[in-house]
């Protein structure tokens, strides 16, 4: 099984390099999507610092990667297997910081941007509802205001006709004094009624914001375009807000529930007898408890009014989209488990490299670790060593054999004219040429990669 692992690794060592080299140029075009938020400056400096910066880290997921699956797989040790998982460890975490959360702000910052547009429009539609809760909280008031008006104006009419309370009809002081009750109490229901009317289109207005912020939420374009727009539309219903809550006329109640009580004062009973004057005396203590009562609970409904905590709308702050996305991470997990695969998908090739090896290893002979040859490859091999032996002795007798020599020509007699001529030496044995030797070491070449 070990050498079809071999080979099946050698096969797809162009197919890992392809993928590895796709992946790091995937995170690197969305780092540069995301990290082009980030810069400021004209377009050309904005241009090359993000592609410099997509570059880099691209560059730097490809040599991480390969580095690991060249050296990891062949690591055996434990102790130093741990310290190369650590390397990963701190690899990846640093992968993710640099590239992983901008490849998330590329994937998902339009939408991130548009949930906090969504979550800033809804705050401000509660904050809108509850200021006009507040305004419309003094409007219950307005049914006791008109109650305690009509039953004073009822009573000072009773006395007028029939002397309902002294027993005596006519306008005197006493009518006088519930007559002034009933105005003071009638200015106060008007008050609070013309207030209504100012409530209400302040609402109005502050329910057309909020539909132009929601229009813009799910509209279509640029996102950063509709976040100005959204933007202004908020700056204008924070004041709608504050003026609801200024046209709140809890306050007022507050200083007309104190001015019954303490601008009271009794007139002088007018009376033409004793008798009279001790009645209208009488009438006027019972209304002044009246009205200190009528004081006490207009003053405690106001305080209640007022004791509410005034509503303060959160300002509302624009937002890149690496930071709405990090932000809002939780809303768009998808979206970064895709950012974070990407860059961290070789460390699974990096494990299959590791246990694709570690099998090899297990299957290979223990005493050989490294020997990659199969039986019959070395049975093979044996036999080209004897070839090769046999070649070389038959090369060393072929050079060893000595060359017959040549026998001596007998010397011519001389003449007396001239002296003998010697006698010519035997021609020595000739050893083999260094051509042949170098034909048979092609001929024993040849024979070894014919049979390899």
């Amino acid at each position: 099984m070990a050498r079809p692992l071999r080979e099946g690794i050698e096969a797809l060592q162009l197919t890992t390099k392809f993928s590895l080299a796709v992946l790091a140029l995937a995170s690197g075009v969305y780092t540069y999507i995301g990290v082009r938020d980030l810069l400021d400056g004209s377009a050309s400096v904005v241009f090359l610092g993000a592609f410099i910066y997509s570059a880099a880290v691209s560059v730097g997921i490809y040599a991480f990667w390969t580095f690991l699956m060249r050296l990891m797989p062949h690591v055996r040790y434990a102790a130093h297997r741990r310290a190369l998982i650590g390397a990963i460890v701190l690899g990846s975490a640093m992968i993710v910081a640099m590239s992983s959360w901008l490849n998330a702000a590329a994937l998902a910052g339009s939408a991130a941007i548009e949930q906090h547009l969504s979550r800033a429009a809804e705050g401000y539609a509660d904050a809108l509802d509850k200021a006009h809760s507040n305004a419309l909280a003094a409007q219950s008031l307005l049914p006791d205001i008109q109650l305690a008006a009509n039953r004073f104006a009822r009573l000072a009419g009773d006395e007028r006709a029939s002397g309902a309370l002294t027993g005596t009809s006519g306008s005197g002081t006493v009518v006088q004094l519930l007559t002034q009750m009933s105005n003071d109490l009638t200015s106060l229901g008007q008050e609070i009624a013309q207030s209504r009317e100012t409530v209400k289109q302040l609402y109005e207005q502050g329910s057309e914001r909020i539909s132009r912020m929601r229009s813009l939420v799910s509209a279509s374009g640029a996102v950063a375009q509709r976040a100005d727009a959204f933007g202004e539309e908020a700056v204008a219903l924070a004041g709608v807000i504050a003026s609801l809550q200024q046209t709140s006329v809890a306050p007022a109640v507050r200083r007309a529930a104190d001015d019954l009580a303490s601008t009271f004062i009794a007139p002088v009973a007018d009376g033409g007898t004793q008798d009279l004057r001790a009645r209208q005396e009488t009438v006027v203590g019972n209304v002044s408890e009246a009205v200190a009562a009528q004081s006490k609970a207009l003053a405690t409904a106001a305080d209640q009014i007022l004791a509410t905590e005034p509503i303060r709308p959160e300002r509302f702050v624009p937002l890149s989209r690496p930071a709405a996305v990090l932000l809002y991470a939780t809303d768009f997990l998808p979206s970064w488990a895709g950012a974070i695969s990407i860059d961290l998908l070789p460390a699974v090739l990096v494990l299959i490299l590791v246990v694709v090896h570690s099998a090899i290893r297990r299957e290979e002979s223990p005493e050989v670790v490294d020997n990659v040859m199969t039986a019959a490859d070395m049975m093979q091999a044996m036999r080209l060593y004897e070839r090769m032996r046999q070649e070389e002795l038959a090369t060393e007798r072929l050079s060893d054999r000595p060359v017959p020599a040549t026998p001596a020509t007998p010397a011519t007699p001389a003449t007396p004219a001239a002296p003998a001529t010697p006698a010519t030496p035997a021609t020595p044995a000739t050893p083999a040429t260094p051509a042949a030797e170098t034909r048979n070491v092609t001929t024993l070449s040849s024979q070894r990669r014919g049979d390899a």
